[in-house]
């Protein structure tokens, strides 16, 4: 088998980047690394702990420790939609087409006709996303920053990630199709929300990712990533 020089690998997330390159940027860097360190709870509990740090800074007005901590926290969601082989891009995209998921209005009218079911898609025509930059328009679109508070995005984060760790439970306790179709959408949910978040403060998600993933490991700058067990858990950020 021909090997390769570790030391000089360099792979890097590119700003035109779509969410399916940034899942496989993730995959590359991360994934063996997390096959060995991680379970999927400890996947899991990261996505809380730096999910838990960006609304911190949301409390104290901080918002380098937001935009950090919000991105680091889409990249572990990202190794948990590898380690389950959900593909991110697809299942947002049939989540939400180009409309609210609960109203299918677009700009959402949910606070205006309080919907009791969530519509149900099936057969309607995936949008023509390509990039993250598209893709964080396509909800700007859907759910205007301006209606909102940025608490109030974050704490709808909070609940749909506390719903992916819900979902995670449901399917590891009894392996059902059913449930891993949940746990697809709750996943798309808890994206949506990533969005939402980075739209009430102007960020632009992709170019932060493509500064942070310039060079391999945001952290060690290796590919795949070198980081200890316990260096990536005590990481400060």
């Amino acid at each position: 088998m021909e090997s390769r020089n570790l030391s000089k690998a360099m792979h890097s997330f590119s700003q035109q980047g779509s969410l399916a390159d940034f899942q496989e940027f993730i995959k590359v860097i991360y994934g063996e690394h997390d096959d060995r360190f991680y379970s999927i709870w400890d996947l899991a509990q990261n996505v809380d702990r730096f999910a838990m740090r960006a609304l911190k800074g949301i409390r104290k007005k901080d918002e380098a420790k937001l935009v950090l901590n919000l991105l680091i926290a889409l990249s572990w969601m990202m190794a948990i939609a590898n380690r389950f082989h959900i593909e991110t891009e697809s299942g947002v995209l049939r989540r939400f087409p180009m409309q609210c998921s609960y109203c299918g209005k677009r700009p959402c009218a949910c606070k205006a006709i309080h919907p009791k079911e969530r519509i149900l898609y099936a057969g309607l025509k995936i949008p023509e996303v390509h990039t993250i930059a598209q893709l964080q328009d396509m909800f700007r679109e859907i759910y205007p920053p301006e209606t909102r508070t940025l608490d109030q995005a974050g704490v709808h984060l909070a609940e749909e990630i506390g719903e992916v760790n819900e979902a995670i439970h449901a399917y590891m306790g009894e392996h059902k199709e059913e449930q891993m179709r949940a746990l697809e959408d709750e996943i798309a949910d808890a994206l949506s929300c990533v969005f939402g978040v980075a739209n009430s403060i102007n960020l632009d998600v992709a170019k932060k990712l493509s500064e942070l993933y310039g060079r391999n490991c945001h952290a060690c700058h290796k590919d795949p990533c070198s980081c200890t067990f316990s260096s990536a858990v005590l990481f400060q950020s």
